[in-house]
């Protein structure tokens, strides 16, 4: 659907092009959504509840009152995130170029639900659009998606971003996500997984054995950590904060600008650059209300989401985080990668063995590395 669009668009008016992925389902997929959480990365601190709680409501729109339409976008993120602030961009230039008669509002810090609570609301339509800090919540629908979770899938970051922007993510989205009835607008970035922890330096496998990390419910992030002798504990995002205070975990693991946006330096001493995994952010919006515009906002819509998405990369800067997480007091180990990556490489082979086209996948992300 996007290339379409574009492509009539630049015939008549001849704007620029796009690229990123995107596509369309005709319609909502009518299979049952799964069990929700809080999501991979809500703000647990109280404090942020009674501040931030809907804040990405704080500047509703001054049009709206006379929009024809509205797209409300939810995030689990806080409203300092990175994708955050970039959705806050994306959501001046809509609102601009359609005049104000689409309305873009935006709620952060899980004002709408978690991820996997966004998830079913976009695709049964109660919520318009959602950001996803990874692909780990569509896997009730379709565990192909775990392809993306594979731990060090991509060697290098422009590697990944790459594979994101080209034909890995096009057809990620088309085959795998975009069925499920939501159309993906731009793939934004949620970055590399690095593993924080209360109990040691982690610098080796060897050093995980016994330690409780908390993960989302997604059986490939456990088997990670089987494969590497910790102790997996299904664990919702926003009691993740508590749950390292009062030691029912002793770590977790995720991208730096969620760690620090989080504040979850606050309550860990030891960061190990692991760098096992890469988390791409779709933004998404339900199908059946997309195709309810009028053409030229849908483009528009493609469009102000891949410009956002060069925001969100530019915001989404490791070392920047990485100093400030110093700053903050964090203890910095540097990890043999070498080590990890053969000590979870029969995930590979078991998620190749598993489906018909896991090969494929593999093959496809992987033609990315250079």
């Amino acid at each position: 659907m996007k290339k379409r669009l574009i492509s009539l668009f630049l015939a008549l008016t001849m704007t620029w092009g796009l690229t990123a992925c995107s596509g369309g389902s005709s319609a909502p997929a009518t299979s049952a959504a799964p069990a929700s959480d809080q999501g991979e990365a809500e703000d647990s601190r109280t404090e942020n509840k009674d501040t931030d709680a809907g804040r990405g409501a704080q500047d509703q729109g001054a049009q709206a009152g006379k929009a024809a339409y509205t797209l409300n976008i939810g995030s689990a993120m806080s409203s300092t995130n990175p994708s955050s602030v970039a959705l806050q961009s994306f959501k001046k230039a809509v609102e601009e170029r359609t005049g104000g008669d689409l309305a873009v509002n935006i709620y952060t810090d899980s004002a709408l639900g978690g991820e996997a609570d966004l998830l079913e609301q976009v695709t049964s339509g109660t919520v318009e659009g959602m950001m996803q800090m990874g692909a780990a919540n569509w896997e009730p629908y379709n565990s192909e998606v775990n392809v993306a979770l594979l731990p060090f899938l991509f060697t290098s970051l422009d590697n990944a971003r790459d594979a994101w922007a080209g034909e890995f993510g096009q057809q990620f989205c088309e085959k795998l996500l975009e069925p499920t009835g939501v159309t993906i607008l731009s793939v934004w970035e949620s970055g590399y997984r690095h593993m924080t922890n209360n109990t040691r330096p982690i610098l080796a496998p060897g050093d995980i054995a016994g330690i409780k990390f908390r993960t989302n419910e997604n059986s490939m992030k456990v088997k990670m950590y089987e494969a590497v002798g910790g102790s997996a504990v299904i664990m919702a995002f926003s009691d993740v904060y508590t749950g390292l205070q009062n030691k029912t975990i002793d770590g977790q693991e995720n991208p730096l600008a969620n760690i620090y946006t989080s504040s979850l330096q606050d309550v860990q001493t030891y960061l190990s650059l692991t760098g096992h995994m890469y988390d791409a952010a779709p933004l998404a919006v339900n199908t059946a209300w997309f195709e309810t515009l009028p053409e030229e906002y849908q483009i528009i819509l493609f469009e102000e989401a891949d410009h956002a998405r060069e925001a969100d990369l530019r915001e989404n800067d490791e070392s920047k985080y990485l100093e400030l997480l110093k700053e903050a007091g964090m203890e910095i180990n540097e990890v043999d990668k070498d080590a990890f990556q053969e000590a979870m490489s029969g995930i590979w082979e078991e998620f190749a063995s598993q489906y018909k086209d896991g090969q494929y996948w593999i093959d496809l992300a992987t033609s990315f590395n250079k």
